[in-house]
């Protein structure tokens, strides 16, 4: 089975039970968590954390962080090559409020050929790729 790049906002859900996507996010990592195919960029791991933190607390961001050690997510490196891809990206679609964590995450999926994303940010779902530009997403849950 391909693996599924997991942004921020799937891990802030499914670590805040008071987030609106919170039970479709938790049901989406036990449903899929135990396989190993979950993976996300380490740009997005300090992003999580940084939310964790600023949200619900230090003690909460710790706690995922000791989860994610398990290696339930497989963590990649975003590469200079994929950092000179996102600015393409931020560059190519001006119409559009993507992060640079976004952007990142889109050329590392492109990249290695990822094509489903556990993501409740809309960017994951307007953000197009391969030839000439033209496939979506296929964004879960």
């Amino acid at each position: 089975m391909p693996a599924v790049f997991v942004d921020a906002g799937a891990f802030y859900a499914a670590a805040d039970a008071s987030d609106e996507h919170h039970h479709a996010a938790a049901a989406t990592f036990t449903a899929r968590g135990h396989a190993a195919e979950l993976v996300t960029s380490d740009y997005v791991f300090v992003e999580t954390w940084m939310l964790l933190r600023a949200r619900l607390g230090r003690q909460v961001a710790m706690r995922w962080w000791d989860a994610m050690r398990t290696g339930v997510v497989g963590m990649l490196g975003v590469t200079s090559h994929d950092l000179a891809r996102a600015r393409e990206i931020a560059r190519d679609w001006p119409d559009q409020d993507f992060s640079l964590v976004d952007c990142t995450s889109f050329a590392l999926m492109e990249r290695l050929g990822l094509v489903q994303a556990f993501a409740f940010d809309a960017h994951f779902r307007v953000f197009r790729h391969g030839p000439g530009g033209r496939r979506a997403l296929s964004v879960i849950p």
